[in-house]
């Protein structure tokens, strides 16, 4: 096997435990990610694999693993210059230290992954994972305001690469902020959240979406049900938002398993079995970091209230009350530590790199613009890196225009960037030139893989179902290669030719017999 070969299978590898993550098969997942770190020699495929190793271990569970998963990854990430891994590793090692109940490295870590997520100059689909797990480390510490800030962010590079945003649906986040409100006494703002979840899933199903949603956000959805019914607030049975059955989603993951045995005990509250949801809450063994402490002394109270038994659900619920109290002071000790401050200036810095980053950003697509390009360019070959540029131009973008109007257009450039950034290598760069040109950058790369690059780019363009999108005005797309080293007018000359190539390589794809 080739040497390029091995590369796709690491990739293909990678891709799939991801793919399996996301459909909450970790354990599927780990085992492939295993076999990647064993074989692999690649830097960046091993510390991928390492990365989302720690996701799969965090979603099962196994957190007398966690320590060592960390370290590993560390070990890789720390010698990469890649900031979306120094952000993804720190977003998952947060949740981990909460696991650990290690509140002050939490908090640490959220900070670090901010700022090298923030730092992502050329986001892509894995930057958009690491901003959703970064949301959910906030949600799981409680920080509600931090983690919708996070997960919209998510969705917006989600967007721009052609995810779906029923896959960041994320309902966990605001589950989490309605539970909370209610261990803090806030019933009534408890159920206007799990209210508000319960439309939107109604929303997912009416515009066809509900197929993308991922199975931990089904359990998510069936919990928030279940909690409102328990509330007395009367949830919809049958049929697909059943409560019962949207609680046996969620795969192998652990918060999944939690969510299911908090909310059989919320049905039995519900169907007017109290004894069976007492004895099913002594017999539930879930992770106080799924929804809170505070979760089930607060259903142990409710049960009790149902049963009559008004004195001991009182006690129950001052319980609750205490074990919130017990995590908002020890939050609040870690901010006095100084953490909030480091979270606070990161905010600022963010604030003002959001300034200079538009000036940089193609607004339409996301991608770097221009101007972000040359100075990408020019600074790699001044570190002596000879690179391989490329220029895509599409065909049947005039006609696109023409027939279909601008709009359309634009949401062709922005299908086009997803899909050229969805089959690019780690570590290579893609830009918008200007118009339907967009450019692509190669560093390390040989004529001949540059060659394999664009066959893929043409591949992924031409698979892409543009009937759905622009009926009756098919979209491809030529690709031109040029080779670069050196500094300064080197940079216009290979830009030049690249550019003279993209356009021989059009008429020599137009000039080609076509076939209907």
């Amino acid at each position: 096997m080739g040497w390029l070969d091995r590369v796709t299978d690491q990739v293909d590898a990678l891709r799939q435990a991801r793919s399996l993550q996301e459909a909450s098969c970790s354990a599927e997942a780990y085992a492939i990610l295993d076999r990647v770190i064993r074989t692999t020699s690649d830097p960046y495929a091993r510390a991928d694999a390492l990365v989302q190793r720690l996701s799969a271990l965090i979603n099962l569970g196994r957190t007398a693993e966690f320590t060592r998963a960390i370290e590993e990854a560390s070990g890789t990430v720390r010698d990469l210059p890649e900031p979306y891994l120094h952000g993804h590793l720190d977003a998952l090692a947060a949740v981990a230290a909460q696991h650990q109940g290690a509140l002050d490295r939490c908090v640490v870590h959220l900070v670090r992954a901010a700022r090298s997520l923030g730092a992502v100059e050329s986001p892509d689909r894995d930057a958009a994972w690491g901003w959703h797990d970064l949301a959910m480390a906030y949600s799981y510490l409680g920080f509600h305001g931090y983690a919708l800030g996070a997960i919209e962010r998510a969705r917006q590079l989600a967007g721009t690469v052609g995810i779906p945003e029923a896959t960041f649906a994320a309902p966990g986040i605001r589950l989490r902020n309605a539970v909370a409100l209610d261990h803090n006494g806030d019933s009534d703002g408890c159920l206007r959240v799990l209210r508000d979840i319960a439309v939107d899933l109604h929303r997912y199903r009416r515009d066809g979406h509900a197929a993308e949603l991922r199975p931990s956000s089904l359990a998510a959805y069936g919990y928030a049900a279940a909690r409102r019914a328990c509330l007395g607030d009367p949830a919809e049975t049958g049929g697909d938002n059943d409560p019962a059955r949207l609680l046996g989603h969620g795969g192998d993951s652990a918060r999944a398993r939690d969510m299911r045995q908090l909310g059989q005990v919320c049905l039995a509250v519900v169907a007017d079995r109290p004894a069976e949801a007492v004895t099913r809450l002594d017999q539930a063994r879930v992770s106080q970091e799924t929804l809170g402490a505070a979760e089930s002394a607060r259903l142990r109270s409710i049960a009790l209230a149902r049963a009559g038994d008004h004195a001991a659900a009182h006690q129950s619920d001052r319980l609750a009350f205490r074990l919130a109290a017990q995590r908002n002071d020890r939050l609040r000790d870690v901010y006095i530590d100084g953490v909030a401050a480091r979270i606070d200036h990161e905010e600022m810095r963010r604030e003002a790199a959001r300034y200079e980053s538009e000036a940089l950003t193609d607004p339409l697509t996301g991608l770097p613009n221009r101007r972000r390009l040359e100075r990408y360019i020019a600074a790699t070959v001044d570190r002596g890196e000879q690179v391989v540029i490329g220029v895509c131009d599409l065909d049947g973008f005039n006609a696109v225009n023409t027939r279909h109007g601008q709009h359309s257009g634009d949401l062709v450039l922005q299908r086009v960037a997803g899909v050229i950034n969805r089959v690019m290598r780690r570590g290579d760069f893609v830009a918008r030139y200007g118009g339907d040109e967009f450019v692509v950058v190669l560093p390390g790369a040989s004529m001949t893989q540059a060659v394999e690059v664009g066959n893929r780019i043409r591949a992924a363009v031409r698979a892409e179902d543009w009937e759905s999108l622009v009926p009756g005005t098919p979209v491809g797309v030529s690709v031109g290669f040029a080779q670069v080293s050196g500094a300064g007018p080197a940079v216009r000359h290979a830009l030049h030719a690249a550019f003279s190539e993209a356009g021989r390589a059009i008429l020599r794809t137009r000039s080609q017999p076509r076939t209907d």
